[in-house]
């Protein structure tokens, strides 16, 4: 069942209207039904076998999080029973291992599942044998990674007594399968989610309204310019396996591919959000204009947030603390001085921190390509922060200015594409190729005459129809706004009814002519391949 399809209209109103119906007459009920139509929903995504994975890994982390406590509540009835200062630090110490065992036992069996389906196939292609009968020949389950990060977010805020364990397992496994979210995420914190899946809602007529908002505007991205660029994207990219193709066509494809991923992922993430919202539930927010960024750590506090607050709660600041760690940083004191020792830790983590994140895009050599490189951007940019900050006190910068601003958002920009070339392209000879050629054989003249022996059509707009740049316009003017703290859903909605009928009819109108227009599958997302 797509997103984008009659059929979802009609699953998400029929589930609607029995949600706010068992909350008039029984408001603690209703969770009952999210859980229900979750699981509808993911059955037919998927087959027996994915909802099997999906209950499974929400089983172990379940009983892993009851595990810790049992362990804690026996911890302290043994430390009661005894006055002795030392005793009651023995059976301190020996729950601690305990609750580490199981911590462990439980990290290794979710992640192992992840793990297991994620990249199984693709060792098994790195030793010639993916056609082989011990190749598992099974479509990777929806949104495993998502849900599997939620889970394991969960244990472990369990494990440090961040949340208390919860006992119903059929409340647990709402919070792991909640439908809007398994498709692409966010990954939301059980803190914030859990409490709001099992609260009662009453039905809201603003509140549906600026869902509904929400999910047109979503939709708007996705379908007239993510889809409608997605072939354009694929067939520039499948270019430059060409060694002769020049660097200015790489450069186009790597832009396109840009645009083309900031509105399919962020414009699902509004869809599923808008989804959300109709049930009177928020989601942990995932974007903030990152195209806006000053830096490219900036860049990833504001793309895909939810993630980025996932790896530092839950491998920046637990790896940054080990006594490794801590060593290192003094032994960089010691030797290069404080301001670069305590710098360093902090940028090899980082750099161990986007690896991870690489490895969970895939474990094929481009994505591993792709967080090395933004990993040792943001650590080297991170150690040469006080002679940058000496520059521009010399030069007299200043960096609050517009212009610089301005500097600041383009050239962030760019080294945010430079790495986009090691994510859109597959084959990692061939990223290093296009890369060079981009810089050492940009050939802009010859731009006009090789770009149709690409096989794009549309022309003479280079593959890029009026109705992408009309929209894309509309997403830059609502970006500007919400980047200057508007909100921009209550004003539409405050707009006399003339002028408001007449946005909902021309976005319809375009959302309604770009399904002509669309070169990939609308129910498909990108990270959905995540």
């Amino acid at each position: 069942m797509s997103i984008i399809s009659v059929v979802f209209v009609l699953f998400i109103c029929a589930l609607i209207l029995v949600y706010y119906a068992v909350g008039r007459v029984a408001g603690k009920g209703q969770w009952v039904v999210l859980l229900v139509g979750s699981l509808a929903f993911y059955w037919l995504q998927g087959t027996w076998l994915t909802m099997l994975v999906l209950v499974l890994v929400a089983a172990v982390t379940w009983l892993g999080s009851l595990a810790f406590a049992r362990l804690d509540g026996q911890a302290k009835e043994r430390r009661k029973a005894t006055r002795d200062r030392a005793e009651r630090k023995r059976i301190k110490q020996s729950f601690a291992r305990r609750k580490r065992v199981v911590l462990v036992a439980t990290l290794v069996a979710s992640l192992g599942i992840l793990s297991y389906f994620k990249y199984w196939n693709v060792l098994l292609n790195y030793v010639g044998m993916a056609d082989s009968p011990t190749s598992l020949g099974i479509l990777l389950p929806l949104g495993i990674s998502f849900y599997t990060m939620q889970s394991v977010g969960y244990l472990i805020d369990t494990y440090n007594q961040k949340c208390e364990a919860e006992r119903n397992f059929a409340r647990h496994l709402l919070f792991v399968s909640y439908f809007p979210q398994v498709i692409q995420g966010p990954i939301n914190p059980y803190e914030t989610l859990g409490p709001q899946l099992c609260a009662r809602h009453a039905f809201s007529v603003e509140g549906t309204r600026r869902g509904l908002l929400r999910f047109g505007y979503g939709l708007l991205k996705k379908v007239c310019i993510a889809n409608v660029l997605g072939g354009t994207v694929t067939k520039l990219l499948a270019s430059l396996t060409n060694p002769a193709m020049p660097g200015s066509i790489a450069v186009y494809g790597v832009l396109l591919y840009s645009i083309q991923m900031y509105a399919d992922f962020s414009g699902g993430i509004d869809m599923v959000e808008g989804v959300s919202e109709l049930f009177g539930i928020q989601m942990a927010p995932n974007f903030r204009q990152p195209y806006f960024s000053t830096s490219l750590s900036v860049f990833w506090q504001r793309w895909h947030m939810s993630l980025g607050v996932w790896v530092r709660s839950y491998v920046f600041y637990p790896l940054a603390v080990t006594k490794p760690f801590r060593q290192f940083g003094r032994w960089g004191t010691k030797r290069l001085g404080r301001t670069v020792g305590r710098t360093l830790p902090a940028c090899v983590a980082n750099v161990i921190v986007f690896l991870i994140v690489g490895a969970w895009h895939g474990i094929e050599l481009h994505y591993l390509a792709w967080g090395l490189f933004n990993g040792v951007v943001i650590a080297v940019s991170d150690l040469l922060s006080p002679v940058f900050d000496k520059v521009c006190a010399v030069l007299r910068i200043n960096r609050k200015s517009g212009p610089y601003l301005v500097f600041a958002m383009l050239r962030t920009f760019a080294v945010v594409n430079v790495a986009r070339y090691f994510d859109c392209i597959t084959d990692l000879s061939v990223a290093l190729s296009a890369l060079r050629r981009s810089v050492l054989e940009f050939h802009a003249s010859m731009f006009a005459s090789v770009i149709p022996s690409t096989g794009i059509s549309y022309q003479p707009y280079y593959g890029v129809p009026p109705i992408v740049l009309v929209a894309c316009a509309l997403v830059f003017v609502v970006s500007v706004a919400c980047e200057r703290g508007a909100d921009v859903r209550a004003c539409i909605m405050g707009w006399n009814v003339v002028p408001r009928f007449a946005l909902y009819v021309g976005i319809g109108a375009m959302i309604a002519i770009s399904f002509g227009l669309e070169t990939v599958s609308g129910g498909t997302f990108l990270y959905a391949n995540f």
